[in-house]
């Protein structure tokens, strides 16, 4: 069945079409969400709260066409809400799992380029966890989503402009983060 069918079917109430639109969509709003707050459980929450409200407001759909663009919207708005709640909650401990591509043998053996990729992934994901979540969520969007600044600008309700604006502000601030995150700590180290 085609999407649009299914937006209005949805909207009028049938809880079969919107169970297919949620198969439809739910990966990629929880990846996105995942993407904004780095938290399993708490991408989890934001989902959750995020299709209540698609289920809420989908009879106030204008355009059944928006409806992934309107989705998007509610995902980034619904990933920043958590991450603020989560932030008020206080210091949540990760266990990080042991057996990560055979564990530790396996990145041993590995070559050289390897370990930089590791590396590099991990300055960047320290980088981004620095990131305020409106910071991630815009980077999201772009570079995840593939949105254009146009289709941006829509889901977030601002103007174009804002959201180049917001693009280079959150590009800025993660180069900083990952900078800071190279400096030595030691001030031995720093004169040396």
């Amino acid at each position: 069945m085609e999407q649009r069918t299914l937006v209005e079917d949805a909207a009028r109430g049938d809880a079969t079409a919107f169970e297919a639109l949620v198969r439809a969509h739910s990966n990629r709003l929880f990846a996105i969400a995942y993407r904004i707050l780095r938290d399993h459980h708490a991408a989890e929450d934001a989902l959750q709260s995020a299709l209540v409200t698609i289920w809420d407001e989908l009879p106030r759909l204008r355009d059944p066409d928006r409806f992934e663009a309107w989705t998007y919207r509610l995902i980034s708005r619904a990933s920043i809400a958590q991450a603020r709640r989560d932030r008020r909650g206080g210091a949540v401990l990760r266990l990080l799992p042991d057996d990560v591509d055979g564990g530790p043998a396996a990145l041993a053996g590995t070559a050289g380029a390897g370990i930089d990729a590791i590396t590099d992934r991990d300055r960047i994901e320290r980088g981004f966890a620095r990131l305020t979540p409106e910071q991630r969520a815009i980077l999201v969007l772009q570079h995840y989503a593939g949105l254009t600044l146009a289709e941006i600008a829509d889901t977030l309700g601002v103007p174009p402009g804002t959201v180049a604006s917001r693009l280079h502000y959150a590009s800025r601030a993660l180069r900083a983060a990952i900078d800071a995150d190279d400096r030595p700590s030691d001030p031995k180290e720093r004169t040396a």
